[in-house]
């Protein structure tokens, strides 16, 4: 882990470059960061992580070709 201290002149440029780090990450290592902020936030508010949630049907419709 990089623990290098970066200074920065303005709220935007820290922001940028914090968008630049997110970005240059593989999406599966973005993927998996927000899984383990969710599971964080689970843990906060003290509900167990396998809380019922609204399931969603997958369905798949034929168009007629004519």
């Amino acid at each position: 882990m990089d623990k290098t201290i970066t200074r920065f002149n303005s709220l935007n440029a820290m922001k940028a470059d914090e968008y630049r780090a997110w970005q240059r990450l593989p999406g599966r290592e973005r993927i998996r960061a927000v899984m383990d902020l969710n599971l964080d936030l689970y843990a906060l508010k003290g509900r167990a992580v396998d809380a019922p949630r609204l399931q969603r049907t997958v369905v798949s419709l034929q168009r007629r070709t004519s």
